[in-house]
C-alpha cells in the first residue's frame, strides 16, 4: 500500500520547542515558588518577564528569560555578588577630630 505525505505541514513541536516555553504552574515549578506569587508579580509587574499565548491568552514565560531573569536577580544581590557586598568594601577612615577644643 503505497504512503502518501500530506502537503498541510506538521503543527507539532519538538520536545525542546514544548520545553521553551512554560505555562505559569511550569515557570513556579522551574523556580521553586507559588503560581500565586508569579502572578501577582505579573499584575504588578514584577519579576520574569512573561507574555500571552494562543487564542486564550495563556500566560507563558520563556524558559531562557526564567535563566536571564535568575541570573540578573543574582547579579542585583550583594550576598551573590562581592562587588556589591558592603563587606567587600574597605574600611572607610573616620576624619580625625581634635576633642581639645573649648
Amino acid at each position: 500500500m503505497p504512503t502518501t505525505q500530506s502537503s498541510v505541514p506538521s503543527v507539532a513541536l519538538s520536545a525542546s520547542q514544548v520545553a521553551a516555553f512554560l505555562s505559569v504552574k511550569g515557570a513556579a515549578e522551574y523556580l521553586g515558588l507559588s503560581p500565586h506569587t508569579l502572578y501577582v508579580w505579573r499584575h504588578r509587574r514584577q519579576g520574569p518577564p512573561s507574555f500571552r499565548m494562543g487564542p486564550r491568552g495563556r500566560v507563558m514565560y520563556r524558559r531562557s528569560a526564567l535563566d536571564a531573569w535568575v541570573r540578573e536577580q543574582e547579579r542585583s544581590d550583594s550576598r551573590s555578588n562581592p562587588e556589591l557586598s558592603p563587606l567587600s568594601a574597605p574600611p572607610r577612615q573616620r576624619p580625625d577630630r581634635d576633642h581639645h577644643s573649648v
